[in-house]
Order: structure tokens, then sequence, then C-alpha cells
């Protein structure tokens, strides 16, 4: 597989290298905490199975393209599946928030496999979860879900409620979904206008794809990282030198590991999903009555059209499709904008919303909860 560009990296340590030597309290705290407290991913697998077990019989997923599911057990009345994008995986996509989700109840992150990707599968692997968190813990999960991972959870739902299962939920953060291809690119849009547009736009042709466009989409993914690496006096507020450097090994690592194979199985699921607008029916919605939290960044130009269906969508009607939903736009008060998914490089912006959503969830554990 052809290595990834060094230019990233290179522009990555330049900015380490400004970054002042002494990073604020809450840095220093937090890091502290870590250290006291290391990260222990431990690797998790349901003893509820059948729904994958029925879908690996059936039809032609492959074992390779299992999620991998890691787990943080805590004590708490809120257990959280988070489910990141395209890349990076879950547990770097929260990197700042974990120790938020922790305090709340035990953390499940769920990977997509780097070689492969079947979304009957994956959705089968969900309904287990929740079955198996909802058994061990006595109450269903939240999910927090961003970019194409919420895409992915909006679709799920969609098709549990067609086929007259609900699923069962305690709560339901979208940051960011990307739910369709035209949240990508434009209707008839020959060119496309977004950074994550020309990265996926080879993949959506009828015509074979080359190995290239794989080491294009790195590159692509990879500036769209180093993006929120350029704010210098940021990253010194919010991380460590070890973990700078820890994290954006681990970023470009999840980056170069996607196979050809796994990017386009990715993109050929994003081409399957349902435009959000063409459901807009009371057969189908609400999707969910669970407390969701829909988050979108202030400046999301550089991943989503100005035509997005799902963005205008969700602003517009979020209450049809989740009627105890809340919108809001994460902003950074004249400082530098809140980019798509930025929860990295500006987690202390996206903190008051999840505190207001998780609030929420605990308050609802009283009432009686709805699918």
């Amino acid at each position: 597989m052809p290595a990834l560009s060094l230019a990233p990296a290179l522009s990555f340590v330049t900015a380490l290298s400004q970054i002042p030597p002494t990073a604020p309290l809450r840095t220093l705290l937090r890091t502290t905490e870590n250290k006291l407290r290391p990260p222990r991913f431990l690797p998790f697998s349901p003893r509820v199975q059948d729904a994958q077990n029925a879908v690996l019989l059936d039809s032609t997923a492959r074992l390779d393209q299992k999620a991998t599911i890691l787990c943080e057990q805590r004590p708490g009345p809120v257990p959280t599946v988070v489910l990141g994008g395209f890349v990076p995986d879950a547990t770097e996509q929260v990197f700042l928030l974990r120790s938020f989700f922790l305090r709340r109840g035990s953390v499940y992150y769920v990977n997509l496999s780097p070689v492969g990707f079947n979304m009957e599968l994956f959705f089968a692997q969900l309904d287990d979860l929740v079955v198996e968190i909802t058994n061990n813990h006595g109450t269903p999960p939240a999910f927090f879900a961003v970019s194409f991972g919420a895409g992915l959870i909006m679709e799920w739902l969609r098709l549990r409620k067609l086929a007259g299962s609900p699923v069962p939920l305690q709560g339901l953060c979208l940051i960011s979904p990307v739910a369709c291809t035209a949240d990508l690119i434009a209707p008839h849009e020959t060119k496309p206008s977004t950074l994550l547009g020309r990265a996926v736009f080879p993949y959506l042709s009828d015509k074979p794809i080359a190995e290239t466009h794989i080491e294009r989409s790195r590159s692509l993914f990879a500036k769209m990282f180093e993006a929120g690496a350029q704010n210098k006096g940021a990253l010194g507020t919010l991380l460590s030198r070890a973990e700078l450097t820890h994290l954006h090994k681990s970023v470009l690592a999840t980056i170069r590991g996607v196979t050809f194979e796994g990017a386009c199985d990715r993109i050929r699921a994003l081409r399957r999903m349902a435009n959000p607008l063409q459901y807009f029916s009371p057969g189908t919605l609400p999707l969910s009555e669970a407390p969701t939290t829909i988050l979108y960044s202030e400046k999301e130009d550089s991943v989503l059209t100005a035509t997005s269906p799902t963005w205008f969508a969700l602003r517009s009607g979020h209450r049809a499709y989740f009627p105890n939903g809340q919108f809001a736009v994460v902003t950074n008060r004249g400082r530098s904008p809140v980019q798509h998914a930025s929860l990295v490089f500006h987690s202390y912006c996206f903190l008051p919303h999840l505190a207001r959503h998780y609030r929420r969830l605990v308050q609802a554990q009283h009432r009686p909860l709805a699918a």
C-alpha cells in the first residue's frame, strides 16, 4: 500500500514545536488523572450475538467486516456507545471527552473494520450490543455518534422502525451527521466543492476505482485533521506534548490502515443510505422518541454542501425525526471557528451542550423510556 504523504506530518511537527511548554491547569489536571488512571480499552464481545450470527449465516457478510468493540467499565446511570466517522476511530474521536463520559457510566467504543464494511452486519452488531448493555446495566445505552457514524445511526433507526422493531435507547447525540451522498456532493455537481466531497467523489462513479484513489483519500483526510492542528494557541491549552504526539500517530495510523476494499465498502454503504428528506412521512417518522441532541458546527463547509439535505432536515424539522430532540450550532465566540465534528480541537465548545444533554438523560430515567 502506498505510504502516506509526509507533508501533513511535517506541518504537524511544526505546530507542535510552537506549543508553549507550560500547559494550562486544566490540561495538567487531566493528564495527571490519565497517569493515575490510564485508559484501559478492553476488547468487548457481547454474549448476545443472535442478530449478527443470523446475518453471517444468511448473507455475504464476512467475519473480517465486523466492527471492533472496546469498553471501559464504570458505575453510573448512563452507559454510552461511541461511534466515530470515516476516521478517526471512536477512541481518538472522543480523546478529550473520555473522562466526561466515564463520569456518567461505562463507555463502549465501536470501531469500524479497516478491511471491510457490511451495513447489515454492522446494524446487527448494534442490535446485539443494545440487548447486552440493557441486560448488564438494567437500562438501554445512550448513543454518541459522529459524522458518517451519526448517519449510520439514523439509517439503523429508520430500518428498524420500518421493520416494526424500533430500538430502545436511553438517549442519542448526533454530531454533524452525514447521512447520504448529497450531504457531501450536491446533485449534478461535476466538481465537488468540499474537501470530503473530493475524497469520496471517485468512489461514486460507476467506473472502476484505481488504487491511487485511496492514497488521495488518505491525504485529504490527513489535511482535514491537520487543519485543526494549525491552531497553535488552542493546542497548547488542550493537550500536552505527549498527548499530541500520541493522537497524531493514532489518527494517521487509522487513516493508513483503511484498505482499498475497506474504503470502497464504506462509500458503498453511504450510497445506500436514504436521504432524510425522502422519508419525511408518518410511516417512517419519528426515528426515536428518546431524548436527542443534534449538534452542527459553525463552519461545516469543508465537509457539507450548502444544500446538504440532512443538515436542512434536522435544522428545520428535527422534532419530526426526534420529538424529544434539540438542535444547536456549536460556536467558539469569534475565535477559531468550530469545524465539522471538531471534538478534539474544540472539545470545550461542545462540553456545555453535552452536559445539558446528559442532565436530560438522568432526569428522564424517572419517566417511561420510549423507543
